[in-house]
């Protein structure tokens, strides 16, 4: 099972990327552990300049803008 954190402040391209990380997981059959990060404070831990931002098994993988369906394809 994958660990995976969507970080952003609850703006529209942080909730469209939850979806599609969530839809992806689902069509490919993978477990995952989603949680939603709003926290700023939390958010800030990461170093990242920029949301939404996507973090697997406490690794940044993503950051800024909704990813490219292929490019969380490639995260499964």
């Amino acid at each position: 099972m994958k660990d995976i954190k969507v970080l952003g402040t609850g703006c529209a391209n942080c909730k469209a990327t939850v979806r599609l990380v969530e839809e992806v997981a689902n069509a490919k059959g993978v477990e995952i552990a989603l949680e939603k990060v709003e926290d700023i404070q939390k958010i800030m831990t990461y170093n990242i300049m920029s949301t939404p931002a996507v973090v697997i098994d406490g690794q940044v993988v993503h950051a800024g803008g909704i990813p490219a369906r292929s490019k969380v394809e490639s995260w499964f």
